[in-house]
């Protein structure tokens, strides 16, 4: 037994594909099937189902268990013995919202990465719930989203507040006007992000407190996307006020102040508790936490 054949099976399991497991790993398909025979014959049991969808056998997933462990535990052994070298390297995989990693990552990144430039980091777009997920199943090292209560098993970091606004386009009847009162989004409609992103659920909380049922004309999964469509004057909508601020500054948005809108929402690093913290994630971490709120505001 080898890890890369424990690596092959647990791909197999996410995948149910030799074929697609292959692609993962760059393996041949064939290479892929003599790895796991290799298994089945050294522990004398069938791990895996080869009817389509390819499955694990009951079995197999037992052996799944233990072998997750066992990659997990010499992954941070390669992490503690690189940790031994002078200068901080490794690997960092961050998961943040789309607009964050537009509009705040660069401006870390540009930065981290030329002081440190053995330090790969790999980001992956999504929405603050599936960040915590994501960060607790261990498949992204790092959060950058929306602080979302309490969680036992994570610990959290605020690096700024943000809050969510009613934003139109030059040419929407609002732009006329320096304030608007909460009723304004029942007769306005509106462009809103997917319901399981923070801002939506925000926004689905403050229209049911106060009785109002809102004309949502479309959903979409980002706030990049969401801005496009408001620029275009397709209708108006509520997102992060940090995502548009190049947009507001540029003329081609305008914010319409709401006061039952001003909440702020704290955005800020979400780990995993007790995880081992490799020489790359504290600095990383380190620097991330030790910049100063305006580093991450930008001015209208």
């Amino acid at each position: 037994m080898n890890i890369s054949q424990l690596e092959t099976l647990i791909t197999i399991s996410k995948t149910m594909s030799f074929r697609k497991a292959g692609e993962l790993l760059n393996l041949t398909q064939p290479a892929v099937s003599a790895q796991i025979k290799s298994l089945e014959e050294e522990f004398r049991t069938q791990l895996v189902d080869r009817n389509q969808p390819v499955t694990l056998t009951d079995r197999g997933k037992v052996f799944l268990d233990h072998a997750e462990q066992i990659v997990t535990i010499v992954e941070e052994l390669k992490q503690r013995l690189a940790d031994l070298e002078d200068n901080p390297q490794g690997h960092i995989i961050l998961g943040t919202t789309t607009s964050i990693a537009i509009q705040i990552l660069p401006r870390i990144l540009s930065y981290f990465q030329d002081q440190f430039p053995h330090i790969k980091t790999s980001i992956s777009s999504m929405s603050s719930s599936q960040i915590y997920q994501q960060v607790e199943n261990g498949l992204v090292d790092v959060g950058i989203g929306y602080l979302i209560g309490r969680n036992p098993g994570m610990t959290t970091s605020t690096l700024y507040y943000d809050t969510f606004e009613l934003v139109v386009s030059p040419r929407h009847p609002l732009a006329q006007v320096k304030t608007a009162g909460i009723e304004a989004l029942g007769r306005t409609p509106l462009i809103l992000l997917s319901p399981d992103t923070v801002g939506r659920k925000f926004v689905d909380d403050v229209l049911a407190k106060h009785g109002i049922q809102p004309q949502v004309i479309m959903e979409l999964t980002s706030s990049e996307e969401v801005k496009r469509m408001v620029e275009l004057d397709l209708g108006a909508a509520v997102i992060s006020k940090q995502s548009v601020t190049a947009e507001v500054r540029a003329g081609t948005l305008k914010i319409v102040p709401i006061i039952e809108l001003e909440v702020t929402h704290p955005v800020g690093v979400i780990t995993k508790s007790g995880k081992y913290v490799n020489s790359a994630m504290r600095q990383f971490l380190s620097d991330l936490k030790g910049m100063p709120e305006t580093q991450f505001i930008g001015s209208e």
